[in-house]
């Protein structure tokens, strides 16, 4: 029966109320169709509406689990439950759930076919006039473009929109030369999609910089990673499967990926060589994990000292440890719910993080060190110094951590700046840095929604030539600084304000 209805609903895809087409989502219970609560939160309201007339009697289980709670994405086939406030990762007995999501796709796979020449026929008349907004007064084209969400892919998306804005970053793989792969039988097939899942010679950096190149061109709305995802299943078999993964496990998995593949040969040139002989790339700010440099040390790369000291003899042990990005605790005393409106209690800074992070720590008992001079373990301290700064600062909140047997998500909003994080007070010699070398200017955030790490949903907020946007899978939407400044950050992404302002520095 839900089928039949579907059908009926999903033709068009539009809000009910708004008739709006941006990130509808159909209630399981009835089939209406609403948006999403990034554009007018009708999906919402559709929920609230429907428990009014259970207040004024008591209600039964059955009736309960009869209400309008469940509702699905109609793009990433995601669920969602408004009563728990989070997304549902299980199905029903008889996968009803899996049935409603195999339905959608057929839907989209024959609309696909039909509007094909009609979307053509549209962006070549207008693709432009699509995506236009009012800029002081005057007209601006957007040409931001979406990730298309594969299954549970928003992980990704979120990560690559991400580091699509780190410009030094995003500009280096846009320029590296096109590897063609190209024979008889994948000739005509479209540009960003050369690889058959049938072929075993795959390149992650080839795939993810035609992504790059893929966004921000302002030629579709929307983009399908596909090829890249394929590589990823290739070459990290953990990110295999179309469940939610930890965006923060990801983007350090790729991240290493791309740094071992550019210090290897690549179709017969060294991606290490061409990165020498890129005049941008200065070897003074090298910084090698793992081997030789590449953009990814160059640009992420910085340098830890910790300082072991034991408090039997005083002997005190020095370690130079590279690091992509710090992930900093949320101190205990703000790992309460709050949020930015909240006015009882403090609110954490991501100055308090930090701060924790580099403060003098004492080690317990299951973390006793090795004094070499005692010959034996002894209670010691730790205290970490930053001996150099990336230029590109990628800092990660821990909102995840095991209680018992389960992992929690610690949901306390972060306070956190959009504009010159100082970041001097965490060096180790810090009268050696310039007066702007330690500013740091807010790139990008990555945000998850929801109470789990195996569910919820990412998004990205990310400064692109002034403007910041809002990526939500296929949707991108221009947003403000306000509302940046609200959002429980997961992942912040700093740029060097030196190294922004003279890129050619790099």
């Amino acid at each position: 029966m839900i089928q039949e209805r579907l059908i009926a609903s999903l033709e068009k895809e539009k809000d009910r109320v708004c008739r709006s087409n941006k990130s509808p989502w159909v209630c399981l219970t009835c089939s209406s169709v609403h948006c999403g609560r990034y554009v007018n939160g009708h999906a919402k309201k559709h929920y609230e509406d429907a428990q009014i007339p259970l207040l004024n009697h008591k209600r039964s289980e059955k009736q309960e689990k009869a209400q309008h709670t469940v509702c699905m994405d109609c793009s990433s086939y995601s669920t969602y439950c408004y009563r728990c406030d989070d997304f549902v990762v299980n199905d029903t007995k008889l996968g009803l759930v899996q049935k409603v999501r195999e339905h959608l796709q057929n839907l989209e796979n024959s609309a696909f076919t039909a509007d094909r020449h009609r979307k053509r026929k549209l962006l070549e008349n207008s693709s432009l006039n699509s995506k236009l907004l009012k800029v002081n007064g005057s007209t601006a084209a957007i040409c931001a473009t979406g990730l298309r969400n594969l299954g549970n892919t928003c992980f990704m998306n979120a990560i690559l929109q991400s580091l699509s804005n780190i410009e030094q970053f995003c500009c280096y793989f846009k320029e590296l030369p096109a590897v063609e792969l190209r024979n008889g039988k994948t000739a005509g097939r479209r540009t960003y999609h050369t690889r058959s899942q049938g072929d075993s010679n795959v390149s992650l950096v080839e795939e993810f910089r035609k992504t790059l190149c893929a966004l921000w061109q302002g030629s579709q709305t929307a983009f399908s990673p596909e090829s890249l995802f394929y590589v990823v299943w290739k070459i990290m078999p953990n990110f295999r499967g179309y469940q939610q993964q930890d965006a923060h496990e990801f983007m350090r998995y790729l991240l290493d990926h791309l740094h071992l593949e550019l210090q290897g040969g690549f179709n017969g040139v060294s991606r290490s060589a061409i990165l020498q002989e890129n005049s941008t790339l200065s070897a003074n700010n090298k910084c090698c994990i793992n081997g030789a440099s590449t953009v990814v040390t160059t640009i992420f790369g910085g340098i830890l000292q910790n300082e072991v000291n034991c408090l039997i003899c005083g002997t005190e042990s020095r370690k130079f440890d590279p690091f992509l990005d710090l992930s900093l605790d949320i101190p205990s005393q703000f790992r309460s719910k709050r949020s930015k409106n909240q006015e009882n209690g403090p609110v954490c800074s991501l100055r308090d993080c930090l701060r924790s992070f580099t403060d003098l720590e004492e080690l317990d008992e299951t973390e006793l060190y090795m004094c070499h001079k005692c010959k034996k373990k002894q209670k010691s301290t730790k205290k970490f110094w930053i001996q150099k700064l990336p230029k590109a600062l990628c800092l990660h909140l821990k909102r995840f951590h095991w209680t018992a047997y389960l992992r929690n998500k610690v949901d306390t909003y972060v306070q956190f700046p959009l504009r010159g994080l100082d970041m001097k007070c965490y060096l180790l010699e810090p009268e050696n840095s310039g007066p702007d070398s330690c500013l740091y200017d807010l790139a990008a955030v990555v945000v998850h929604h929801g109470s789990g790490v195996g569910s919820g949903h990412y998004t990205a907020y990310a400064v692109h030539e002034g403007r910041w946007f809002h990526f939500n899978d296929s949707t991108v939407t221009v947003t403000d600084e306000e509302t940046v400044g609200k959002a429980k950050a997961y992942i912040l992404f700093y740029v060097e304000r030196q190294a922004r302002a003279g890129a050619d520095k790099l």
